[in-house]
């Protein structure tokens, strides 16, 4: 359609007929981004409260219809790139997200941590590196407010202000780390995500669930490194029950997963029905 044509289909929606509405709605979602311009100036050209709710309602839906399939696509990449992943997360709730300009920030500190790194270094070594870089070059470090603030749960906040929640500080330096080529990964211990360094040379076996891990990570403490007793500690003082999950390394789709699952805990908390529906949305998408 040129830009006549769907200028004349925007002004018939305030048409009081629900059934023509519809048929329009319809069609605008199926142009997609390409008519949000056109939408964004008929709203400010026309003042009726009726007109203008119809078309936020449609510039949101074709948002959120673009990030799903966007996620969808990421979903069919054998990568799962976990930063590209939480940037199409952050964007389903910030529709005009600068998403070239995130990725910049996101390269520069990968560069900062490759320039230092060498192949004759060992995986301990790595991470003290990639620890230096982030916590103390970045100023990455924990926020203490995260479990009142769903913000802490996206990634272009943590980009803007250097503190995250857990899962969020893990996901940033585990998504480092593998574009590094370094084989680190989330571990879903509850109520700290934490990261594992793997092993490639060994897998897991059920009856040694630690097997194929060289040690554990704590973004959340500043990439502090610790092994499987502290684990074991951590599970019996908040007496959860003892899982295999707990010391292996997740998948990257499982990761994002639990993102999802934090943010709509927090939404459910405060009461915002929408937002935490539209996550619920999102996160069947996963499912597959």
């Amino acid at each position: 359609m040129n830009i006549k044509e769907i200028d004349s289909l925007i002004k018939l929606l305030d048409d009081p007929d629900a059934s023509v509405f519809e048929a329009i709605r319809i069609k605008l979602n199926q142009l997609g981004l390409t008519v949000i311009p056109n939408l964004e100036k008929a709203w400010e050209n026309n003042l009726d409260s009726l007109f203008q709710t119809r078309i936020e309602n449609i510039i949101d839906d074709i948002y959120q219809n673009d990030v799903k399939n966007q996620l969808n696509q990421w979903i069919k990449t054998e990568a799962h790139d976990l930063i590209e992943a939480a940037l199409i997360i952050a964007k389903f709730q910030y529709h005009e997200l600068n998403i070239p300009e995130l990725r910049t920030q996101v390269e520069t500190i990968k560069k900062d941590v490759w320039l230092e790194l060498n192949d004759n270094l060992t995986a301990l070594e790595k991470i003290k590196i990639i620890n230096h870089i982030v916590f103390d070059i970045h100023k990455f470090s924990r926020s203490n407010t995260f479990q009142n603030s769903a913000q802490s749960n996206f990634i272009n906040h943590l980009l803007e202000n250097r503190k995250g929640s857990p899962i969020m500080l893990a996901i940033l330096y585990a998504g480092l780390c593998q574009q590094l080529n370094l084989p680190v990964y989330g571990v879903a211990l509850p109520k700290n995500f934490i990261l594992c360094y793997k092993d490639p040379h060994k897998q897991v076996f059920e009856n040694e669930p630690n097997e194929g891990v060289l040690f554990y990570i704590n973004p959340f403490n500043k990439g502090v490194v610790f092994g499987k007793k502290e684990i074991d500690q951590f599970i019996k003082q908040q007496k959860l029950e003892n899982k295999a999950a707990y010391f292996q390394a997740s998948s990257n789709l499982d990761t994002i997963i639990l993102l999802i699952k934090s943010i709509i805990v927090y939404y459910k908390m405060n009461a915002e029905k929408t937002k935490a529906e539209n996550y619920q949305a999102l996160l069947k998408i996963l499912y597959f």
